[in-house]
């Protein structure tokens, strides 16, 4: 079987709220004629991208063609879930054109590509290409690690020291996957901003690689599909930090769910939010909010202490429920400060 009969996939990495589902519902507004299907892996055991993605469903990528992995990453559960996954996607009745996955904030690329070599899916589909989307004002601010300068610092006194956190190991670890790199929300970043960026991505890449501006996850499709990069058969010149070991932890992170009764004050859900950042240092926050005498439900979602916000869609017949995923480092996952700040 050739490349050009096997079923392309687009792997959608980045760091956590970089705005990978923002670029997914672009791409579902713009298929370019193709039939799409999409794998959204999230870190937690309540899916909210999924959901937002299945909003969005039209004729080009119906609701059936958007399948959601929760609380597992599918780069460590390959035989049981990833596999499944892909081959239910390309027996649907109508054939995708085109696979998107979005993996977890919290995910590295490269395991997920030494996946599609595993015999029951190589001859049928491969990586059209990896994209890797970086939070263009967070990354020249140095948010991807939790202090950039005391790591460095700690470098450069001392080599025997494990130079990196684990947050720069996995924003390294996605950029070197990356066959192009996203500078998501430019128009926030500004110019020198957006300077600043490009200097670090520049000095954390191994080879070099395009890297686009980009601003509510609006791009020319062309530019990020159909780059037949095939990059299952180029891991070479992928490294990882992980190079050598057979799989990888996720215990350096931990997500809490929390339960909330319905809310008074928008406002105040949001001081909270940026309270926990602030004070617990959260890495993200997102769910949903019954808001009082408001019809329909709220989609909040927080990268530190910016948080975005707006009404999505009515709650019919569902519970108006409010229920939002917490994100940290395990060891600043902290259950009964948590509920202190939310429900205070």
């Amino acid at each position: 079987m050739t490349d050009l009969t096997k079923i392309p996939v687009t792997v959608i990495t980045g760091f956590l709220g970089a705005g990978k589902t923002t670029l997914i519902r672009h791409l579902m507004l713009n298929p370019q004629g193709k039939r799409l299907a999409i794998l959204v892996n999230e870190f937690g055991a309540v899916g909210v991208d999924g959901d937002i993605l299945k909003s969005c469903a039209d004729a080009q990528c119906p609701a059936e063609n958007i399948v959601e992995l929760a609380n597992g990453c599918i780069c460590c559960t390959v035989a049981d879930d990833f596999i499944p996954t892909i081959e239910a996607l390309m027996a649907l009745p109508q054939r995708p054109d085109h696979i998107l996955i979005e993996t977890s904030g919290l995910a590295l690329p490269k395991p997920l590509l030494k996946a599609f070599d595993w015999p029951a899916i190589r001859s049928r589909i491969t990586v059209d290409g990896v994209i890797a989307l970086a939070d263009a004002e967070a990354v020249a601010a140095g948010r991807f690690a939790p202090d950039v300068a005391a790591v460095d610092a700690q470098r450069a006194a001392d080599d025997s020291l494990d130079h990196d956190t684990p947050l720069s190991e996995v924003f390294e670890d996605q950029l070197a996957c990356a066959d192009v790199i996203l500078l998501s929300k430019a128009d926030l970043a500004g110019k020198a901003g957006m300077a600043a960026a490009r200097a670090v991505i520049a000095a954390g890449t191994p080879r070099p690689l395009p890297v686009i501006a980009m601003t509510d996850g609006i791009i020319d499709p062309r530019l990020i599909l159909g780059l037949h990069a095939a990059a299952e058969d180029d891991l070479a010149a992928r490294p990882s930090h992980h190079d050598g070991h057979d799989d990888h932890e996720h215990e350096d992170f931990a997500s809490v769910v929390i339960d909330l009764p319905e809310i008074q004050s928008i406002e105040a859900v949001v001081a909270q939010v940026q309270r926990l950042a602030r004070e617990q240092q959260i890495l993200r926050v997102k769910g949903y909010l019954a808001v009082k005498d408001k019809p329909m439900r709220l989609l909040l979602q927080a990268v530190g202490e910016r948080v975005r916000h707006q009404f999505d869609r009515p709650w019919g017949d569902n519970p108006r429920q409010s229920r939002l995923v917490v994100i940290a480092e395990h060891d600043h996952i902290d259950l009964p400060a948590i509920h202190a700040v939310l429900r205070g």
